[in-house]
């Protein structure tokens, strides 16, 4: 899973094509999204949700409920003819939490069924074959970022325009970054279907002011790109209150009463600069600030954020690493069955 630093929403095509320049940045955090398979000795599907603590069973996957929370899990079947197949999924996230967790599963989700077909695909094959099955789902067009920090890992820019989409990794010293990042849930999940496609509407109709706002989100991603490699953190600071306060203007639901009394009290603690994570009106939000930041607590850094009742606390560890699905022995025979087990950030 990921935080989003900057550049967020730009990523939805085609807006990225109407800004020079465009990237995201994003930090992969050690928050997991798991997807188990085992065969069958016959045709039918049995899916489990560990999140939701729901299973269903089905003779055929056309017989799967295309509702919550079944139907991301029904079109990834479906695009990969399964069938004869236990499935077991579990996210580390909370529901709408802003950081890219229903991404992290489609991806583990449809490397695993790809496997299981023996389909050889590519990185870009198999986020591409993810977006578009997520786009399906939520029945609006969705962003390239989200899908690359769940493969890769690490601290990267996602750069996009008319020649497509490259990842870039960043030199950037992770001890260093999550020393500095700490990441909060503000107890309420966000909207990011509605919100992202408000803003991509209005931009596509050029309503007053939406293309000025998202020019300067690409500034501020540029600057804190090179503020980022050049360890400048108080400039990280500055430029994610920056993306914040650009962002608000792009659209008011972006934000709550609830995140604004959070960053507020980050700010207090000693945050240089913080931000919503994804598109807002809920979830998660990243603050940043110098190593005294948040609080020693078994040895992971927190922000003292126990007195808000339901707010709770998320790791932003950082990998710097990509993950190797296969590679961790986790894939092995069993009674004449194949497990797999794919485990992504």
């Amino acid at each position: 899973m990921r935080i989003d630093l900057a550049g967020a929403t730009l990523d939805i095509w085609p807006l990225y094509l109407y800004h020079a320049g465009a990237q995201t940045l994003n930090v992969a955090v050690t928050l997991r999204a798991r997807c188990w398979l085992q065969t069958r000795n016959d045709r039918r599907l049995t899916l489990r949700s560990l999140d939701t603590d729901q299973w269903i069973e089905a003779d055929h996957r056309s017989t799967l409920p295309d509702s919550t929370p079944w139907r991301l899990l029904k079109r990834i079947i479906d695009f990969f003819d399964g069938e004869g197949l236990n499935i077991v999924t579990q996210s580390d996230s909370p529901i709408g939490a802003g950081i890219a967790g229903s991404s992290a599963l489609n991806v583990a989700t449809c490397a695993a069924l790809a496997r299981w077909r023996g389909r050889d695909l590519s990185p870009e094959a198999l986020l591409g074959i993810a977006m578009n099955v997520e786009a399906q789902v939520i029945d609006v067009p969705t962003g390239v970022q989200d899908y690359r920090p769940a493969y890769y890992g690490g601290i990267s820019a996602v750069e996009m325009g008319v020649g497509g989409v490259t990842r870039v990794a960043l030199d950037v010293d992770p001890v260093s970054l999550s020393e500095r990042l700490i990441v909060a849930h503000t107890g309420a999940s966000r909207e990011s279907a509605i919100n992202n496609w408000q803003i991509v509407k209005g931009r596509i109709d050029r309503e007053p002011g939406i293309a000025t706002h998202f020019d300067q989100i690409c500034r501020v991603a540029g600057t804190m790109r090179k503020a980022l490699i050049a360890a400048d953190w108080p400039e990280v600071g500055r430029q994610l209150n920056h993306e914040w306060e650009l962002r608000k203007r792009l659209t008011p639901r972006v934000t709550t009463p609830a995140i604004d009394n959070l960053i507020e009290r980050a700010r207090r603690t000693g945050a240089l600069g913080s931000k919503v994570c994804g598109a807002g009106g809920g979830g998660c939000i990243a603050s940043g600030g110098l190593p005294a930041f948040g609080i020693q607590r078994r040895g992971t850094r927190v922000l003292e954020l126990h007195a808000f009742g339901q707010f709770f606390l998320l790791l932003a560890t950082l990998l710097f690493h990509r993950f190797d699905f296969f590679g961790t022995g986790d894939f092995h025979v069993r009674q004449g069955a194949h497990d797999f087990l794919l485990d992504v950030v």
